[in-house]
């Protein structure tokens, strides 16, 4: 079995988010069907009611209601977050690039679970392995996808660049989705360089950038 990250936020309900080592849907549960979707940096929500015949649709977040399936959401340095109501029985897991959170990818998925039957306030949210803003170096077009409310998440950095803080953000976007339970893992895949895959790293250092995490969530 492999060896995943867990939060007690989480307690109960079958999920991790894997290191390097990668995982597999029986890490998390005994026969559990794995279900993708075709991450594409986009705010769209899918509900999942089986598994999928032919190929998945495009999409950065899924839902279910349905015991069995093993939701998988696929980072490097985006922000994997896990979803759960427990009293509703519904659970959810979103890629949450900065694209992606900026186009609303968390507050789809929260009105995607509610649509379930599934509480905000009831709700918790546990931020995975990501890049954090000491790793995270951008710039000025970068910044310009952000308005003035956003500043919060900026540093200032070298010159005509900031740091920019990707958990924080995608926090900030769970609590005005009216989220009950957030947490973060805090974990920089960038700088963990033993323990996770990172698509910037690879990138600074001229190496192969295939490697990839993949957290998983379902309902037993």
């Amino acid at each position: 079995m492999a060896r995943l990250l867990r939060s007690q936020a989480l307690e109960g309900v079958p999920h991790g988010f894997s290191k390097k080592a990668g995982a597999a849907a029986q890490d998390i549960l005994p026969d559990g069907a794995l279900v993708r979707v075709k991450q594409v940096h986009s705010p769209d929500v899918v509900t999942v009611t089986g598994e999928w015949r032919g190929a998945p649709p495009e999409a950065d977040a899924m839902v279910t209601d349905r015991a069995g399936l093993v939701l998988v959401i696929v980072t490097a340095d985006c922000a994997p977050v896990l979803f759960a109501d427990r009293e509703a029985g519904v659970v959810g897991a979103a890629h949450a690039g900065w694209r992606g959170a900026n186009q609303g990818v968390i507050a789809n998925t929260v009105a995607a679970m509610a649509a379930l039957g599934a509480r905000p306030e009831k709700m918790v949210a546990v931020i995975g392995p990501c890049i954090a803003q000491e790793s995270y170096e951008v710039d000025a077009p970068f910044r310009e996808h952000f308005g003035e409310g956003d500043a919060p998440f900026f540093r200032v950095g070298s010159a005509g660049h900031w740091q920019f803080d990707l958990p924080g953000y995608v926090a900030a976007r769970l609590e005005q989705a009216g989220v009950g339970w957030i947490e973060s893992l805090n974990r920089d895949t960038y700088a963990e360089a033993g323990l996770f895959h990172s698509y910037r790293r690879a990138s600074h250092r001229c190496e192969t950038a295939e490697g990839r995490q993949i957290s998983l969530i379902a309902l037993r």
